[in-house]
């Protein structure tokens, strides 16, 4: 049978025994599983432990394949892990500010039931409509007089006889923001700008309500509100009154909105490198893992092991001298060249110990002929059939 192996495969594996030699845990791995339990079959030990490629200080290339300098780990490094934290505990330890605001006429909000806002789908006739001004006249007059309580009972009779008419709801609010019933006011309002979307009236008693209660942004939006369809001195004058309570809520507002859009994209650039920190750790432990298997499972030849020329000095093979002084390459570049070696009686007995068959025996040569073809006889057109 035809030797194993070629020359360069035995030079690849004895570059592989050495390795194997100063790094036994390489064995370990599951690629090379028959090659341990080969060594085990024998009566070797492979160390117990994981593979580790060899380090790139000395020279950072696997014997085999693979590159031992892309085999380390892409670890956090303690300056990226305190980059992380430091700019994650500036965003959580960073307190929520509180706005400085004069609450100086804030009073406490009025939990009163609803009052009766009328039926809104009633069509009121003309002799109610003229009865609810009548009423509306006197309600005017108990205001006046700041008889408060009576105006708003007056208000609501009104309401009651016209209630589609957006002005008695908002003169009525007014009568609530007398008493200090600031809710109450904002119903009486809502509806008046229910029923009418440009009361002037209505934006400027529920913008003063919402400051009683100190929502000055609200308030400031109502009262500029107000001046813009009506101008009112005492709209303006209330308006001026929450215009800096409402810029500083504003300015507060804007500045959290921007941290948390600046916290949000923190979050995601933090996600984003810590993606690719896992995707580096995934290269370098591949690379790690896969660098001895693709080191030989590339190596041409080493699959099926083809046969190699002439293994001299074997011992007990007769011929193998003689066998040793036919050039290299000579049977496998022409086979018909066996045949003038085995004219040699010690060449072709070590054939038939090596092949276990008869070698080809050189044609014997006639005295007088050569071994160069013979020319076919010349063909003639006329052929004597014989019968003449």
């Amino acid at each position: 049978m035809a030797a194993p192996m070629q020359r360069e495969d035995l030079l690849k594996l004895q570059s592989f025994i050495e390795f194997v030699g100063a790094n036994p845990t390489v064995l370990n791995m599951p690629q090379l599983q028959f090659v341990k339990d080969f060594v085990e079959k024998f009566g070797g030990k492979i160390p117990a432990g994981d593979f580790k490629m060899p380090d790139a200080s000395a020279g950072g290339k696997c014997p085999f394949g693979g590159d031992a300098g892309g085999a380390k780990k892409a670890e956090d490094s303690p300056q990226d892990l305190s980059e992380d934290s430091e700019e994650e505990n500036a965003f959580q330890s960073e307190p929520e500010s509180d706005v400085e605001l004069d609450m100086e006429g804030v009073i406490a909000a009025d939990s009163d039931p609803a009052q009766a806002m009328g039926d809104s789908a009633k069509e009121p006739t003309e002799e109610e409509v003229d009865q609810a001004g009548d009423i509306r006249g006197k309600a005017a007059s108990a205001y006046g007089e700041q008889k408060f309580d009576e105006a708003i009972a007056l208000y609501t009779e009104a309401i009651e006889l016209n209630p589609g008419n957006a002005l008695f709801h908002a003169k009525r609010g007014q009568a609530f923001l007398k008493l200090k019933k600031p809710n109450a006011c904002i119903r009486d309002c809502d509806k008046a700008l229910e029923l009418n979307c440009d009361s002037a009236a209505a934006y400027k008693f529920r913008g003063r309500a919402r400051r009683l209660l100190g929502d000055f942004e609200l308030a400031a939006k109502d009262l500029r509100q107000a001046c813009k369809l009506d101008f009112d001195e005492e709209a303006d004058e209330w308006l001026r009154e929450v215009t800096p309570n409402a810029k500083k809520i504003e300015q507060h507002r804007v500045r959290q909105e921007r941290r948390q859009a600046e916290r949000k994209v923190n979050d995601r650039q933090r996600a984003q490198r810590k993606a690719g920190k896992e995707q580096a750790k995934e290269r370098a432990s591949s690379a790690a893992s896969g660098g001895a298997e693709g080191a030989w499972a590339k190596k041409p030849g080493m699959p099926g092991m083809p046969g190699m020329p002439g293994m001299p000095g074997m011992p007990g093979m007769p011929g193998m001298p003689d066998l040793k002084s036919m050039p290299d390459g000579d049977i496998e570049q022409n086979p018909a060249n066996a045949a003038k070696y085995m004219s040699n009686p010690k060449i072709f007995e070590a054939y038939n110990c090596l092949f276990g068959k008869t070698a080809p025996k050189a044609p014997e040569e006639k005295p007088g002929e050569t071994s160069e073809p013979k020319a076919k006889p010349e063909s003639t057109d006329f052929v004597d059939d014989g019968l003449d």
